[in-house]
């Protein structure tokens, strides 16, 4: 998907230009894949744009630089204030933010000791994540596996692993689909190439477990608050690949995806988008708008 340039960048403590904000061809992330990254999206509402989660996503963004043993340089509210003044700056009404922290030049090998640590800031503007996410999306199930938390902390929303949602992503797409399904290595449903999965199956919304390789969603916590606010009962546990092929209603969610309702999972056909994924959706956008006062908390306004 083409980037839209916007007019700056945040990079180690200052703006720069779009076409300035450049890394080293040695930095050690780039060899290695050592980084984290967040995700946020600023909405439009009455009172200005407003980010969705920030300070959810600084946190999480700290957590898995804890896991990853890296030290970010800038402090939680310098960077919260930083993507604010960035937002204000590229002048977004509406745009997706991507926070990033790696490792730079200075060191090469498998070894990190001694990488310094830069963290970037980037805002542009950015529609629908997945093809056909009005009527549906079709999903394969994936030949690849979910990585297993054993194997990297899947906990952490770091870069190297990511590696796995590339190569799940392309297979569907060359096969003909909109987005993979990925399976753990135990066989229990995990999550999509970059969305948390839901499916409803009578009046339970069910959605697999961190345990299950799945990374803990900020926008799945959103919508577990939302359905349960509709009188939903909401519970994660672990699905098998014929749940979904069950399944009443499915719908993927993330930050860039929010809330895409599934048509079809492996040519088993779900349907057109149903009656819960469409309120969950409303629910959502009157959440994220400021429309619904009960999230307001929710938002943080540019201003």
């Amino acid at each position: 998907m083409a980037l839209t340039e916007s007019e700056y960048i945040w990079m180690d403590g200052a703006r720069v230009p779009w076409r300035e904000a450049q890394v080293h061809v040695l930095s050690h992330g780039l060899h290695y894949g050592t980084g984290v990254f967040e995700g946020i999206r600023a909405y439009p509402t009455a009172d200005g744009p407003a980010l969705l989660r920030l300070d959810e996503h600084l946190d999480r963004l700290f957590r898995s630089a804890k896991m990853l043993r890296m030290t970010l340089p800038h402090g939680k509210e310098e960077l919260r204030e930083a993507t604010l003044e960035l937002v204000r700056a590229n002048g977004h009404r509406s745009c997706y933010v991507r926070q990033l922290a790696h490792l730079g030049y200075g060191v090469m090998g498998v070894d990190p000791t001694g990488a310094s640590v830069h963290v970037s800031i980037a805002s542009w503007e950015w529609g629908a994540y997945l093809d056909g996410a009005d009527r549906g999306v079709r999903l394969m199930t994936s030949s690849w596996r979910r990585n297993d938390p054993s194997v990297v902390p899947t906990a952490a929303k770091a870069t190297g692993p990511y590696l796995n949602s590339a190569l799940a992503k392309l297979e569907a797409r060359d096969a003909g689909f909109d987005e993979a399904v990925l399976l753990s290595t135990d066989g229990y449903v995990s999550e999509c190439s970059g969305e948390n999965i839901f499916i409803r199956r009578g009046d339970v919304l069910y959605t697999p477990p961190s345990s299950a390789g799945a990374l803990e969603g900020i926008t799945q916590d959103s919508v577990t608050a939302l359905a349960t606010d509709l009188g939903l009962t909401v519970r994660r546990e672990n699905l098998l690949r014929s749940d979904l092929y069950a399944a009443d209603e499915m719908f993927l969610c993330g930050t860039a995806a929010e809330v895409t309702p599934v048509r079809s999972v492996d040519n088993r056909e779900i349907g057109e988008p149903g009656p819960v994924t469409g309120k969950i959706r409303d629910a959502f956008t009157a959440a994220v708008t400021g429309a619904d006062e009960r999230y307001r908390h929710w938002l943080t306004y540019v201003g």
